[in-house]
């Protein structure tokens, strides 16, 4: 492999690049790494980006140094610390034994090594030796002693850089970490926006685009989770930037718990990025000699546009983070009972589903909330996970061989964070409840939250689940988490060490889904919380899918899936067709159109197969049909958006195969008009000297045609529809 990381000697720059991008950085005065580019290839670096001396008012200087004209609160730094006359958004802060905030941070040397290192108890990206190269930059505080490891792993095909910074007190006194940020990237750029994912449960993932203003923007969860309220992800993107022009930063966090981004646009005009860890209730003891280590943010950047930095996104994911034999394995088709019968089942009742599930062609039947303890309602059991009698007379395997003889795989729901007062395991073990002493804990569904810090619950966890696990007819998992975290106090730390407690259950939580999927290969794991409430890159690292929202309308989900693919390629988020009202929001839309929208992603169904009319069986026979066509092209093409559905009355996006033979098209309507506005589709991502046959029509169109003029879409008498394009490349 070539070299992608150079180091100039004389003039100390670092230059990390490949055939897409180049990020330059460099050792400025005092030892400070200074930034100095990120962005479309340059061939080689001569020094003219030193940043420029000027005396600024009010900016101290060096202590060692009496130069007016150099001070770290304008200099484009790497990762700033605390204390330093940088009165800006700071990457670390901590305080030292003597009480003190101070941590200036000096450069000591470098190493760049094969490939990229594991992230110690946390998900990260991956590569071989012969994929990426990765850069170690060491910086010390001379006084307390403090080390900062940055990492820096470059990609050999993708336009992207992983991050990470690892804190060692290599000093003889403790010190308290009050902030550890994963990356900080500062611009000189201006005129610039910030895109974010933020949403509810329900409604994840809009896309929200404003301008950067003078001052400090947070976008942040201090929920415990990624959320549906605020997703793990940012876009920094010139101003006249859109989905296939201009320049587009992407900031991805590969984490599950609180997260900030911090933007602050300095007196000078110019941008920091700072992003990691929520600093919320944050604090971390740390020893001397004891290490820690921040989470990986995956910095992208496109010159073309969003649709560029999100292809390279979901390369990076399905090829990088999704391990394990599903990666690049074709998901079933499932039916899921929930919205079909909530809690009011038996084995006889659920029976009758997967007859028709046989008869339909779907290929799993996955069993959701109520079939443990004596669960009836969300009020009970949860934290006993053997199975409810009264429903499964015969034991949950006798219901699951009923499955597999259909000739369906089987998958069953958990909630395994949370623990219910009426249950077993509370009565038991009232300490694995997560609660503050002499304070009562606030239920949410009313529901508790397991202290995952605590040795116990997790071996717990592992041990109830391993019973199950065992008999070897599970092929599929759903893992839960119905609410957020709050009364956050751990029995297993002391008093001065509760700032740790969001960490430390995430960390707990990483080693149980360590455990679990390492031991269980061949199970199918997705997530979900309520939804798409821990929906990020960290989670998809054990689980290859997720349930993108609770939300199942079409029109709804047109929103939450267009957002959704602005970081996560469809193969890690499941869609399912349901029954009409729908019972999140009462809309009534066509089977058609549900279809759609449901085999843009990972598909299935989620309603009462046996209420079906005739004519729906049909549809939903044909709906399998197709999807099984399709199914390698939508979960492993090349995905494009076409036209947001918050800017008008139409969706669209389509799915490109890597050798560009074959593409798919999806267009969406909302409501119709009287007197119709006519509307075009043109397309991307396809070969322009290439010809193009409709599979419907059989008409013959070149690649350039379908991109440049595009068709016309039809006109429509009826509200929410859906059209399908199906092409393939001909010879003649």
């Amino acid at each position: 492999m070539n070299k992608l990381i150079e180091f100039d000697e004389k003039n100390k720059v670092f230059h990390l690049h490949n055939d897409k991008i180049s990020y330059i950085l460099s050792v400025e005065e005092g030892g400070y790494l200074s930034h100095l580019y990120f962005g479309k290839k340059v061939n080689g670096y001569h020094g003219q980006l030193r940043y420029p001396r000027v005396d600024r008012g009010f900016s101290g200087n060096l202590p060692e140094s009496l130069d007016r004209t150099y001070s770290l609160d304008s200099l484009l730094q790497e990762y700033s610390g605390v204390g330093n006359c940088d009165y800006r958004t700071p990457a670390l802060d901590l305080q030292n034994a003597d009480g003190s905030f101070a941590a200036r941070l000096v450069y000591q040397g470098y190493e760049i090594t094969e490939g990229k290192p594991k992230l110690e108890g946390l998900p990260a990206a991956y590569a071989n030796a012969d994929e990426a190269q990765t850069l170690a930059l060491f910086l010390k505080d001379a006084i307390s002693g403090v080390e900062v490891t940055l990492l820096y792993t470059i990609f050999k095909e993708l336009a992207i850089i992983a991050r990470s910074a690892k804190v060692t007190n290599a000093g003889f006194e403790p010190v308290e970490l009050k902030k550890v940020a994963s990356m900080q990237l500062d611009f000189i750029k201006q005129n610039m926006d910030v895109i974010s994912l933020p949403g509810a449960h329900a409604n994840e993932r809009h896309i929200q685009r404003e301008a950067i203003g003078q001052g400090r923007k947070v976008f942040e969860s201090r929920r415990g989770a990624s959320s549906h309220q605020m997703n793990s992800f940012i876009a920094v993107l010139e101003h006249n930037a859109d989905e296939f022009s201009g320049e587009v930063y992407g900031f991805d966090l590969v984490y599950s718990g609180n997260h900030s981004f911090e933007i602050e646009k300095d007196q000078f005009e110019q941008t920091r990025v700072v992003a990691g860890i929520n600093d919320y209730n944050f604090s971390w003891h740390l020893e001397a000699g004891e290490s820690f280590q921040a989470p990986e943010v995956l910095l992208a950047f496109s010159a073309n546009g969003l649709n560029e930095m999100s292809q390279n996104y979901h390369e990076l994911i399905r090829e990088h983070i999704v391990r394990g034999k599903f990666k690049h394995k074709e998901r079933e088709i499932l039916v899921n009972n929930w919205e079909a019968t909530y809690f009011e089942f038996n084995e006889d009742k659920l029976k009758t589903i997967v007859d028709d599930a046989k008869e339909l062609g779907i290929e799993m039947f996955v069993l959701d909330d109520g079939w443990f303890g004596h669960r009836d309602d969300d009020n009970t059991s949860l934290g006993d996970w053997t199975v409810y009698e009264r429903k499964f007379p015969q034991g949950i395997k006798h219901f699951a061989d009923y499955v597999h003889e259909q000739g369906l795989k089987f998958g069953l729901w958990f909630e395994p964070e949370m623990i219910s007062i009426d249950s077993k395991l509370y009565q038991k073990h009232p300490e694995y409840l997560m609660q503050v002493p002499g304070r009562k804990p606030s239920p949410s569904r009313n529901q508790f939250i397991l202290d995952l810090t605590q040795k116990a619950v997790r071996e717990n966890v592992v041990a109830q689940l391993s019973a199950l696990l065992d008999g070897g007819f599970i092929d599929y998992i759903k893992w839960d988490m119905n609410r957020h975290i709050s009364d956050v106090y751990s029995v297993s730390l002391p008093k001065q060490r509760q700032g740790e407690v969001y960490h430390r259950y995430m960390l707990g939580l990483y080693e149980i889904l360590e455990t679990l999927t390492t031991k269980y290969p061949d199970i199918l794991w997705e997530g979900c919380s309520g939804g798409g409430g821990r929906f990020d890159t960290g989670y998809a690292y054990y689980m290859p899918q997720s349930w993108t929202s609770d939300n199942t309308d079409a029109i709804a989900r047109q929103t939450i899936q267009y957002g959704t693919s602005l970081v996560y390629p469809p193969s890690v988020f499941t869609a399912h067709v349901s029954a009409v009202p729908n019972h999140q929001t009462g809309r009534i839309t066509p089977f058609e159109t549900r279809g759609a929208v449901a085999m843009s992603a990972v598909f299935g169904y989620e309603l009462d197969l046996t209420q079906l009319t005739a004519d729906e069986k049909e549809a939903v026979k044909e709906q399998v049909k197709t999807y099984k066509k399709i199914r390698p092209l939508v979960q492993f093409g090349d995905f494009i958006r076409l036209k947001d559905p918050a800017k008008g009355d139409q969706c669209a996006w389509m799915f490109v195969s890597r050798d560009k033979n074959e593409a798919l098209v999806f267009v969406f309507d909302r409501l119709a008009s009287a007197q119709p506005t006519l509307t075009l589709t043109k397309l991307a991502g396809l070969d322009p000297a290439k010809n193009y046959q409709d599979q419907k029509t059989k008409a013959v169109f070149s690649g350039s045609e379908l991109m440049e003029l595009g068709f016309y879409d039809p006109v429509k008498r009826h509200d929410f529809t859906a059209d399908m394009y199906h092409f393939k490349a001909v010879t003649d």
